[in-house]
């Protein structure tokens, strides 16, 4: 196998694992306001998310890091062209990491209900926009023969990609209510399995309508194997959620994810960025850093990514147990001043 086809399944792997986990931490930050009626309530949702949030995140910087050494036209092409979406999925990632590290700083509600909000947009922005992105790198978008787009903002924002962008969003609310009845018990989980019973219908229609649509314009007949196993795992969440088995709710939903990620990829394989104008479009091989350079970035990642994966398989493994409101304590009174 060439190692350009040998990195282009890894920065499949990166981008998918990043969207599995990082999809429920948006999933939850999503539904801070529907779940949380009162500040315990949100201390709960943000508890299940707070050990492994940040953690979640070093897949996309990895995953952006690999794209720059293995493929840094497509990197060069996809930053510059779709600077704004990736300029405000940056901002509100900083935006959202800055809200869990400052909610707790003071007892005053208004306080934390600001970052409450910040929680909210971080997490809905980049999951509507990492769905519009990567619909348009499926699609194509105009460039010319230099590699260079050329086209505006808006021409990212046709119907497919807006259905992307709305698919990725209901996935992922489903995706962290099902991960929230996972990881709670009491009145909140019970809260999760009611939203994730309308998600789950939300999520079959437009998934199934976007993934239509992609298998018939760009899909491959291998892809209808993949498009249909990520129909399978929301069925599987449906079933498992309505049972009351949240395990397998999550592994359903988990299942999709994974499997309509690499539909996308499987579906633009070999190109890395098609042109919609004919020409100039961005394949794995004039795309590839040298076969030098892919050769030890190979042997890197040989040796790091398996660590990586421990690390953080242990991390899960250590804060695996369920929180309700009952582990919460009580906010601290002021002191009378003297």
């Amino acid at each position: 196998m060439e190692l350009t086809t040998v990195w282009f399944i890894i920065i499949a792997f990166l981008w998918t694992s990043y969207f599995f986990l990082e999809g429920f931490d948006f999933g939850v930050g999503m539904l801070l306001p529907v779940l949380g009626r009162g500040d315990v309530e949100r201390r709960v949702l943000i508890n299940t998310i707070g050990p492994v949030w940040d953690g979640n995140e070093v897949w996309f910087i990895v995953a952006g890091a690999a794209t720059f050494a293995a493929f840094p036209e497509w990197y060069a092409t996809l930053f510059s062209g779709f600077y704004l979406p990736l300029l405000l999925i940056l901002l509100a990632l900083i935006i959202r990491g800055v809200a869990f590290e400052f909610r707790g700083k003071r007892d005053e509600p208004r306080w934390r209900a600001r970052w409450d909000k910040a929680i909210f947009w971080g997490s809905l922005v980049p999951a509507f926009l990492w769905g519009v992105a990567f619909a348009n790198i499926v699609r194509g978008v105009p460039l010319d023969p230099s590699h260079e787009y050329v086209g505006t903002f808006f021409d990212l924002l046709n119907p497919y990609a807006l259905l992307g962008g709305l698919t990725t969003t209901i996935l992922f609310v489903l995706h962290g209510a099902v991960f929230v009845a996972l990881k709670t018990s009491g009145t909140i989980r019970y809260q999760a399995r009611r939203v994730a019973e309308v998600a789950v219908i939300a999520a079959i229609a437009a998934g199934g309508a976007f993934l239509l649509i992609t298998q018939l314009q760009h899909g491959k007949p291998v892809t209808w194997l993949t498009a249909l196993g990520a129909a399978a795992g929301l069925l599987l969440a449906a079933a498992a959620n309505r049972a009351g088995r949240e395990g397998w709710a999550f592994i359903g939903t988990g299942a999709a994810i994974v499997l309509a990620v690499a539909t996308l990829f499987t579906a633009l394989f070999p190109d890395v960025m098609p042109s919609t104008l004919g020409s100039g479009g961005l394949t794995t091989v004039n795309a590839a850093s040298t076969a030098y350079t892919l050769k030890i970035m190979t042997w890197v990642a040989a040796v790091f990514t398996p660590i990586v994966m421990i690390y953080q398989g242990w991390t899960y493994w250590v804060f695996r147990k369920r929180i309700s409101t009952a582990h919460i304590p009580a906010a601290k009174k002021p002191e009378p001043v003297p």
